[in-house]
C-alpha cells in the first residue's frame, strides 16, 4: 500500500538534486536545446517558486513546481514523475496539488509549457484532462513550434 506524501522541498537532498539532473539530461534528449525551458535545481530554488516532491517513505517518486508569474497568475513547473512510478496516479496527485495551492492563494489563472513531441502526449493528456486548454504563449515565452501552452481558469 503507497503513502504517498507530498511535500514542500528545499532542493538541499541528493535524491532530488540526481532527479532533476536526470530529468534535465531527458528534455535535452527529446527536446532541440533552444526549446528545452525545463529549469535547473538552482533556477527552481528561485523565491517565486514553490517545489513540492512526491514520496513514499523514503522513495521519490516525482516532482512539481508552482511559479508565481504576478499576484493573479502563477505557472505549473518541472511536472516530472520517476520512470518506475509512471501511470500510477503521481503526477495527477502533484497536479491537484498545485492546483490547490493556486487557488489558497486566489490565483485567476494557471499557466504551463510542454513539449509537442510523442513524449509529452501523457503530459498534455493530463493537462486536458485537468481543465487546461491549449493557447498562445504567455510571459516570456516566445511562440516555439516545439512548445504546447495551456491555461487554465481557476
Amino acid at each position: 500500500m503507497s503513502l504517498l506524501q507530498i511535500r514542500e522541498d528545499d532542493l538541499t537532498g541528493k535524491k532530488i538534486a540526481d532527479f532533476l539532473r536526470e530529468h534535465l539530461e531527458n528534455m535535452n534528449e527529446i527536446t532541440p536545446p533552444e526549446s528545452v525551458h525545463a529549469l535547473d535545481i538552482e533556477a527552481l530554488r528561485s523565491p517565486d517558486i514553490t517545489f513540492w516532491t512526491a514520496w513514499d517513505r523514503d522513495n521519490l517518486l516525482g516532482c512539481g513546481a508552482l511559479k508565481e508569474l504576478d499576484s493573479k497568475n502563477g505557472e505549473v513547473k518541472s511536472m516530472r514523475t520517476a520512470k518506475i512510478h509512471r501511470r500510477k496516479g503521481i503526477a495527477s496527485k502533484i497536479l491537484s496539488h498545485i492546483i490547490q495551492e493556486a487557488r489558497r492563494r486566489r490565483y485567476d489563472c494557471l499557466y504551463l509549457e510542454t513539449g509537442v513531441f510523442p513524449e509529452f502526449a501523457p503530459a498534455r493528456t493530463l493537462y486536458a484532462s485537468y481543465g487546461f486548454e491549449y493557447r498562445s504563449s504567455f510571459a516570456e515565452y516566445i511562440d516555439d513550434p516545439n512548445s504546447v501552452f495551456m491555461m487554465k481558469k481557476i
